[in-house]
């Protein structure tokens, strides 16, 4: 008799097993000693809750609002490259699930399924993720299908300019498109459950560059283009001009400093996500969680503010919420769950993350998940919230002199 699976670790074990290793890999994975990628979850576990007892805890509620739109927790999925790999047509089964746990779906520009796909078998408006491509033609062409599908929040991430190396992606020949190496075609093959699902969609490249993207018309010419996009030369004054033609909600994603929060909220964007992209980028840097409540306290109440990195349980959640995050995003989470067993797959890591949620909001006291703050947090165990306002006296310092 299978093990019941009851947490994020166990639908992680599952993933592992059943999907190849260059695309687990990819998606389980930071850059270089991966030492950013470690702290976003021990910096989550160090931080410890306060019990409290004999309250009423009847009548609980986990509903608020992200970005404006209900959700039914403050969790959102996040946007993550290859979703399509690690289950056949995975983009659309993981915003289906969401659909019906009622949380936020957010398409990635490296999906497999395209924002077309997704629109024809979504049934609620879904947000999509933006990179900015040196091709301004076709960024603008994204926005545009982005309109023309009805999502409902455009995520424009801002941390992606030039790519962090990760280490096992080179190991494993984890390219745009993957290396089809002897290696790699065995490790599939001794994956039939995984196998079979490719074989039975057409789905199986990045299908909102190939076809859309200029001079993109296979595999082979999408392997040059992409190396060539993400654009280094990406600034604050583009962000405005990205916001004036979407038009609609506008969230940063991928900020990791007050300063930069600072200069987000003056974009007129509605919502910034704290991220170091899952440790992905910038090996070194500190975790999301860390970062959050200098964030939080230098933009106040001028934009929303969300979080993502190192979420692995409904108590993660909870202390995200509890330093001020409206809400979080979750990335390798459902992906567990997708590559583990496909849309039932999301559904339990949902379901795993709101049982854990309800469960520990109540026994710190609260019944309502929109009246949490750090209360229920034991003050020597937060991350410190006058760091980055040090630093930052210190180099102003140094420049005077």
């Amino acid at each position: 008799m299978a093990r019941p699976v009851t947490t994020i670790e166990d639908l992680r074990v599952i993933a592992k097993r059943r999907v190849p290793k260059m695309f687990y890999d990819y998606a389980d994975s930071g850059a270089w000693t991966e030492s950013t990628y470690r702290a976003n979850q021990a910096d989550f576990a160090a931080i410890k809750l306060r019990q409290r007892v004999a309250v009423d805890m009847r009548d609980r509620t986990l509903a608020t609002t992200i970005a404006g739109q209900p959700a039914s927790m403050p969790v959102a999925l996040a946007p993550t490259g290859l979703t399509g790999m690690q289950h056949a047509d995975g983009e659309i089964l993981a915003a289906r699930a969401a659909e019906k746990a009622g949380v936020p779906f957010c398409l990635s520009t490296m999906s497999i399924c395209s924002i077309e796909d997704v629109a024809e078998h979504a049934t609620k408006p879904f947000w999509f993720q933006l990179y900015v491509m040196r091709d301004r033609e076709f960024s603008s062409s994204l926005i545009a299908r982005a309109k023309a599908a009805g999502c409902s929040a455009l995520v424009l991430t801002v941390d992606l300019q030039i790519l962090g190396q990760r280490h096992k992606d080179i190991v494993n020949g984890m390219t745009a498109p993957p290396k089809l190496t002897v290696k790699n075609i065995l490790d599939m093959a001794i994956r039939p459950r995984w196998s079979l699902g490719m074989l039975g969609t057409q789905r199986r490249t990045f299908r909102n560059l190939v076809g859309h993207a200029k001079g993109v018309s296979n595999l082979s010419s999408l392997s040059s283009w992409t190396a060539e996009q993400f654009d280094p030369a990406l600034s604050w004054d583009d962000v405005k001009r990205i916001r004036d033609e979407w038009g609609g909600t506008l969230i940063l994603k991928g900020i990791l400093d007050p300063e930069d929060a600072e200069k987000a909220a003056e974009t007129g964007a509605d919502s910034i996500v704290v991220s170091n992209h899952g440790g992905r980028q910038l090996d070194g840097a500190v975790s999301s969680i860390s970062a959050l409540p200098d964030i939080v306290s230098a933009v106040g109440n001028r934009i929303e503010v969300l979080m993502d990195g190192g979420v692995r349980s409904g108590q993660d959640v909870l202390k995200a919420v509890a330093l001020g995050a409206k809400g979080v995003m979750i990335g390798r989470a459902f992906l567990y769950g997708l590559g583990a067993d496909g849309e039932a797959g999301v559904t339990k890591c949902l379901d795993i993350i709101r049982k854990e949620l309800d469960v520990t909001m109540a026994l710190c006291g609260h019944r309502d998940i929109r009246n949490v703050g750090r209360e229920i947090l034991v003050p020597g165990t937060l991350p410190s919230p006058a760091r980055h306002a040090e630093h930052r006296a210190e180099a102003a310092l140094a420049a005077a002199e």
